[in-house]
């Protein structure tokens, strides 16, 4: 799994050098210890690209780990993603 989660980390230092606004991260609880999953947080043009390039991440591609990919609508106020 280390491996894995390395070539996650390069995956996405990759995406980001060529431009995709893209953030991977793990939650934690309110003291602070992780466990309870991660967010792979990107902006994409729309659902499909999305998801064709999460079927890239090698988190996902090796199988060790559920997902689930929601688009999200913004409503109130805006987010910069930088």
């Amino acid at each position: 799994m280390r491996q894995t989660i390395a070539e996650h980390h390069s995956w996405v230092k990759r995406l980001r050098s060529e431009g995709v606004a893209i953030s991977s991260g793990y939650l934690v609880d309110g003291e602070g210890t992780p466990g309870g999953g991660g967010l792979l947080l990107l902006q994409a043009a729309d659902y499909s690209s999305a998801e064709a390039l999460i079927l890239k991440d090698p988190m996902v591609r090796s199988g060790q780990v559920d997902w689930q990919l929601h688009q999200w609508v913004e409503a109130v106020g805006h987010l910069n993603a930088t």
